[in-house]
């Protein structure tokens, strides 16, 4: 099977209006070595985006930093370095991030994570473009691009005393909003094809969807973002039994997802005419999907006196999903 065509630029996959915003400003970033905050939900692709940045005009070493990974007494030495016998165990110079990313690039991950102390030290490197290892009695000359990223709300974290203001508006001096996967889901097939790609390069099997599925995805709306889309196509490459893609082999938050569509639906359909006494259970604060699922079906194939086709077109289903349901819950 020939290769499709590639949907990626910079990394970024997508023809979407808030993808094209996002490389404008990747491309007008990569200009210059001022300060960038990437901010976004979960899973939106910031670090992605990092890399697009120092990718576009690349100098030194792209340095990632988890911010939350930053824990205890080591927390400094990890970032700054530390010199022989400047504390128990340090048995030997250590370069730190920073130094490591001199020249480059430090993308400090989640940094709405990092404590005051540590945002203090961090404002100096940005300020002063210096920074002083553990131990050490000298400052230390660094040329570092910085660029943060966080899916808190930085605003927010001044207002509550969190976060430094000053480190604020020196990280925000060109700010990138990454938007959720569901605001763009028009790129979701592009997504989906690029993952697939990834994944048979990586020596998972091919699959393709039908539109059963290809709905699922795009009604449904992605709270881990891309990251999650990538991890339920992985699985599915790797799970997929043989044959056609089925709304079986998806997971179960898809699943769930779908079923209470068709519940939706079904109950909007039901308000919108008189069916006699076939109505719907009354809501309780505990919902089997199943057996409402089941109690769907079944009103709907009474209302279209057992008509399959028109019973699925009422669900908002197709005919195959339909005969597997009526399969599952014995309702041949």
């Amino acid at each position: 099977m020939s290769p499709r065509p590639s949907t990626s630029t910079n990394g970024l996959v997508g023809q979407s209006s808030p993808i094209a915003a996002v490389r404008r400003l990747i491309e007008k970033a990569s200009r210059n070595r001022l300060p960038v905050l990437l901010l976004g939900e979960t899973g939106t692709g910031k670090e992605v985006v990092a890399r697009a940045i120092h990718n576009a005009n690349p100098r030194g070493q792209f340095v990632p930093v988890d911010c939350g990974s930053l824990v205890g007494t080591l927390m400094e030495s990890e970032l700054f370095g530390h010199t022989k016998g400047s504390f128990s165990g340090a048995v030997e110079n250590k370069k730190g991030l920073m130094e490591l990313a001199d020249g480059g690039t430090a993308f400090l991950d989640e940094i709405g994570d990092l404590p005051l102390d540590m945002q203090v030290k961090l404002l100096r490197v940005i300020q002063e473009h210096e920074f002083r290892p553990v131990g050490a009695l000298h400052w230390r000359k660094v040329d570092v691009r910085i660029i943060a990223a966080t899916h808190r709300d930085l605003k927010a974290e001044v207002a509550a005393g969190r976060f430094r203001q000053d480190l604020y508006y020196r990280l925000n001096v060109i700010g990138i909003h990454l938007p959720p996967l569901r605001d763009r889901k028009e790129d979701i097939p592009l997504l989906l094809g690029h993952f697939i790609d990834l994944g048979r390069a990586e020596g998972l099997p091919e699959f393709c969807c039908g539109d059963d599925v290809m709905r699922a995805f795009m009604s449904y709306d992605w709270p881990g973002n891309v990251r999650e889309l990538k991890h339920c196509i992985d699985r599915m490459a790797a799970l997929r039994s043989e044959g056609a893609l089925q709304l079986a082999d998806l997971p179960s938050a898809l699943r769930n997802h779908q079923a209470s569509l068709v519940m939706h639906d079904l109950a909007e359909v039901l308000e919108d005419h008189s069916f006699g006494e076939f109505v719907m259970p009354p809501r309780s604060h505990v919902i089997s999907i199943p057996d409402t699922e089941k109690h769907a079906i079944r009103n709907a194939l009474v209302q279209t006196c057992g008509e399959r086709s028109k019973a699925a077109r009422l669900l908002r289903i197709g005919r195959t999903t339909l005969y597997r349901k009526m399969k599952q819950y014995g309702l041949e």
